[in-house]
């Protein structure tokens, strides 16, 4: 070709119809190492921005912007990103795709299937892991119960649809457990209420831990409607750091559609260090307990989100039990207060209490629900009004006669009654009880009904008397159920039956325990 006809094709391609140039912020690896990537460049880069690294399966978001460089987190990392690598911004704020294909599914961080199984979406939404929470206008009071199925929480510490209930203790008191339990009690569908979608969110767990809860769910059929984000203790800081956020993110899409959403974050102290060891590698300042300070920011942005939202915007709910382990019972500690302030309320669990065998091990006086009996029906908020009184001063009254000293007729009394209460408050794990149960077995203990039985047979008697109920006095249990109060004539009809049901199985005739 002559000179002249090579210039005139060039002119042509440049010159085109068909190019459309697309401007590109592009930056180059200065430092890569642990996980992290200092960039020059990118000058119009965001905070949680994705970026990309050209040539390279690699990929990360945006952490950290500072004059010269920007600290960005990989997420996928193919082991190849070297220094002077070109490396692209997308302009899409970290995401994940989520629709109703989620539910069943095991996925990590990215929301990518990690039980074996092919997900394919059908028509996904990109939901952002960040997003502001939703304002107070667009927001309604919470008034409606998640039914945990654990006595001593639904009676004492209930948690509304739209509230932030604290789970805190020491390792192995039973947290993760309480957790599990509320998962599988929402296969009961009762109360007219709807189905709750629950999120288990799994952060620097053990992988043997995490394939346990699985096949506990599956067991159960409750696995059709909850959905398990795994970051596991093999996996990288910055997975840890995105699966509570990428949890929340699920279920603001389920909220969104009208739906009542569960997500559970087990638990928030890894997060804490996870969010520890990034910010430590990107050079952010740390302060308290070797925290930086925006933990607590973090923390906030994450649990906000969890509300009920106002009817005119689909009324939707995100209730949030996030976890956090103490060392020693130390709630004074700098991430258990942080989260603490930042909930409507906590679940404490006492470490001598489960060394005791009172399990769950609810330690009353530290345990509080800030909806308290908005999220209670009429039956349960009457019948258990008492019970936090009665057992906090059982619990005085325990410590006081410790000494051996003489006691009067009405401390006795109440002693005894005490230990009835202790005991059927008592649980087994994977063991979940419906309203009417529970409601029967509180006025039975606080009604004074169980007085005559001893202690040690109390969990017989209550399961016989359970069942005895459902099969002959299933009228009497519907009326427990169908919101009206506990009124004269009902209490009246409870204590027939239940006086009714001893003297045929022969209980009370035996003395009380010492």
């Amino acid at each position: 070709m002559k000179p002249e006809e090579i210039i005139q094709k060039i002119e042509k391609q440049l010159y085109s119809a068909q190019t459309n140039p697309e401007l590109v912020n592009f930056g180059f690896v200065e430092t890569i190492g642990d996980g992290i990537v200092k960039a020059s460049g990118l000058s119009n880069v965001g905070y949680y921005e994705e970026v990309e690294f050209v040539d390279d399966d690699s990929s990360g978001f945006v952490l950290n912007i500072d004059e010269d460089f920007v600290s960005i987190v990989l997420l996928k990392d193919s082991g190849h990103v070297v220094r002077g690598m070109k490396v692209k911004a997308t302009g899409k704020v970290l995401s994940l795709e989520v629709s109703e294909k989620l539910i069943g599914r095991v996925v990590d961080a990215a929301g990518q299937p990690i039980d074996g199984n092919e997900l394919k979406h059908e028509n996904p939404i990109t939901y952002p892991v960040e997003k502001i929470a939703a304002g107070i206008v667009a927001r309604s009071p919470v008034d409606r119960p998640v039914k945990t199925g654990i006595k001593a929480i639904d009676s004492m510490t209930p948690i509304g649809r739209g509230q932030r209930e604290l789970i805190i203790g020491d390792r192995s008191t039973g947290k993760t457990a309480i957790a599990i339990d509320t998962i599988i009690n929402q296969k009961k569908l009762d109360l007219g209420l709807k189905k709750v979608i629950c999120i288990y969110c799994s952060i620097g767990q053990k992988k043997s831990n995490l394939a346990s809860i699985v096949a506990k769910l599956k067991e159960d059929g409750a696995m059709d409607y909850t959905i398990i984000v795994a970051a596991s203790a093999s996996d990288p800081a910055s997975m840890q750091y995105i699966a509570p956020l990428a949890a929340c993110a699920i279920g603001e899409y389920f909220m969104d559609k009208g739906q009542d959403v569960l997500v559970v974050y087990d638990d928030l102290t890894k997060h804490a260090w996870a969010y520890r060891q990034l910010s430590l590698l990107i050079k952010r300042p740390a302060g308290r307990e070797a925290y930086p300070g925006d933990i607590f920011y973090l923390h906030s942005r994450l649990l906000e989100r969890a509300t009920r939202l106002a009817d005119k915007n689909g009324g939707g709910t995100l209730t949030a039990l996030p976890i956090i382990e103490t060392q020693g019972n130390d709630v004074s500690a700098y991430i258990p207060t942080n989260v603490i302030s930042i909930t409507d309320g906590q679940i404490y669990l006492e470490a001598d209490l489960f060394n005791s065998g009172v399990r769950p091990a609810i330690n009353v006086g530290l345990s509080v629900s800030r909806v308290g009996g908005a999220a209670q029906t009429k039956a349960m908020k009457q019948v258990a009004g008492s019970v936090r009184l009665e057992l906090s001063q059982y619990r005085e009254l325990q410590s006081f006669t410790q000494f051996g000293s003489d006691l009067d007729e009405a401390t006795t009394k109440k002693l005894e009654r005490g230990k009835r209460l202790v005991e059927i408050l008592k649980q087994p794990q994977y063991a979940p009880f419906d309203e009417a149960s529970e409601v029967l077995s509180i006025f039975a203990v606080t009604q004074g009904l169980f007085d005559d039985i001893s202690v040690d047979r109390i969990m017989e008697v209550e399961n016989k008397m359970n069942e005895y109920m459902k099969n002959s006095c299933a009228d009497t249990l519907k009326k427990l159920v169908s919101g009206a109060k506990v009124d004269e004539a009902l209490s009246a009809e409870l204590k027939n039956k239940i006086s009714q049901f001893k003297r045929i199985n022969n209980y009370g005739s035996e003395s009380p325990a010492n």
